[in-house]
């Protein structure tokens, strides 16, 4: 499926510049058909030599003939974003937003339109590696929905759920998850070099063994349970056993179920208080 109109973009950033990328790179659409709009006249010209896009720093006229606008700004900016495009997107327009916290129906009123499509995707993105979840408001035709859907998977796999309530904890858990993920290979890496390896071989101990894990896991013919696998590297009184066994008492297992849980009420402050904004990227939670 290719699309054959004007998809702009409400902020370029790395994310944004991610699904750009991916876009192109799918011949999903060709880079005379991309608006970008933001207010660094520096990066919109970095952007127009990389990809051949146009750049703007106009966001009325940026979306004033989009069927797509995809809203990619960091979320302490998006009330600048309602002030300047109240009622300025067409009424045809699709909107996919990658800002953590907005909800569908702060969205829908913040900028005067019911197409709505509300995504978390998370920084794997970036290589095409990510994961997206998604959903849409009722008014969403399934042609918008398909066109969302290609977009989405331009970054890596998608999931679509029915209910929104899931987007907040996917924000804690696969939005946010990468954040956990690195600074549990930062701590191995680190123990690494205290052990005495040199630390480019201690990084790249850590990633492929990441890595593999979770190849080992996925690429199973046969579906098994988590535990079952870290059995199987577990012997009686052996040297996993003695590592898991510090890990447990430690409390790890609680603190990264803890760490999960507090990134979710904290998205569900970031829609519900506007003033509880804080600087992080939209589409990273």
């Amino acid at each position: 499926m290719t699309f054959n109109d004007q998809i702009t973009f409400i902020g370029p950033g790395v994310m944004a510049e991610a699904m750009i990328a991916g876009i192109i790179r799918t011949e999903f659409a060709t880079p005379e058909q991309i608006v970008a709009s933001g207010p660094l006249v520096e990066r919109g010209e970095e952007l127009e030599t990389r990809y051949g896009l146009t750049a703007t720093s106009d966001n009325i006229a940026a979306v004033k003939d989009a069927e797509v606008v995809v809203l990619s700004v960091k979320p302490q900016h998006l009330k600048a974003v309602f002030d300047d495009l109240h009622g300025q997107i067409k009424p045809s327009a699709l909107v996919l937003s990658i800002i953590a916290g907005a909800t569908l129906s702060k969205l829908e009123n913040g900028l005067k339109t019911k197409n709505i499509i509300r995504s978390m995707p998370n920084t794997p993105a970036q290589i095409g590696q990510g994961i997206t979840v998604w959903t849409a408001a009722p008014s969403v035709s399934e042609a918008q929905r398909k066109t969302g859907q290609q977009i989405l998977a331009a970054l890596g796999e998608e999931i679509y759920l029915d209910e929104e309530y899931y987007l907040d904890m996917a924000t804690a858990l696969s939005g946010t998850g990468p954040a956990y993920v690195f600074l549990f290979m930062e701590a191995m890496v680190d123990a690494g070099v205290h052990l005495g390896f040199p630390r480019r071989i201690a990084e790249q101990l850590v990633a492929q063994t990441v890595r593999g894990s979770v190849d080992y896991f996925t690429k199973r013919n046969d579906p098994v349970h988590l535990a079952r696998l870290r059995n199987q590297v577990t012997s009686p009184g052996g040297t996993s056993a003695a590592a898991l066994y510090y890990l447990e008492k430690a409390g790890f297992r609680t603190a990264i179920s803890r760490a999960i849980w507090a990134a979710f009420e904290r998205s569900q402050e970031l829609g519900a208080d506007p003033q509880a904004q804080s600087p992080e990227s939209g589409g990273n939670a």
